[in-house]
């Protein structure tokens, strides 16, 4: 399963996401938020993170404006590895070298065709399970 969380900013990308991953078959489990209401983005943060550090979600998937703020806050809990990425390839290389288990997006600053690329990439791609990349993990959670 999937967590998926959003501050006001990153309401409707989050929407589209959903949309995106229940049509491919995914599981999603969305923490909020539900309206683009002005909202505390590290509260949707936290929720995601916990989710998966409990094994309640495998991976996760926020999004603010940028992509910034969520993703720092997401990073506060203890063994999360969260990466803010724009592009297919920093999808790709986060989880291959870092075992990303979130995936931060700025809404305000991608747009929807290329958010769902990154999603997808970053979903299909395992860790590449390489001892130097395993040390280096080791070395972050540490």
């Amino acid at each position: 399963m999937i967590g998926i969380g959003s501050d006001h900013g990153g309401f409707g990308l989050k929407q589209q996401i959903v949309a995106h991953l229940e049509a491919n078959n995914i599981a999603v489990k969305d923490f909020g938020c539900y309206d683009e209401s002005s909202v505390d983005y590290p509260e949707y943060a936290r929720l995601v993170a916990n989710a998966i550090v409990s094994g309640e979600c495998e991976k996760g998937i926020v999004i603010c404006g940028t992509g910034i703020g969520i993703s720092i806050a997401a990073n506060k809990v203890k063994g999360i590895r969260c990466a803010l990425c724009h592009d297919c390839f920093s999808a790709r290389a986060t989880r291959e070298h870092n075992d990303a288990n979130m995936l931060a997006l700025g809404a305000r600053v991608i747009g929807s065709g290329l958010a769902l690329q990154i999603v997808d990439e970053f979903l299909s791609t395992e860790f590449s399970n390489d001892k130097r990349h395993m040390h280096r993990i080791s070395l972050i959670e540490s």
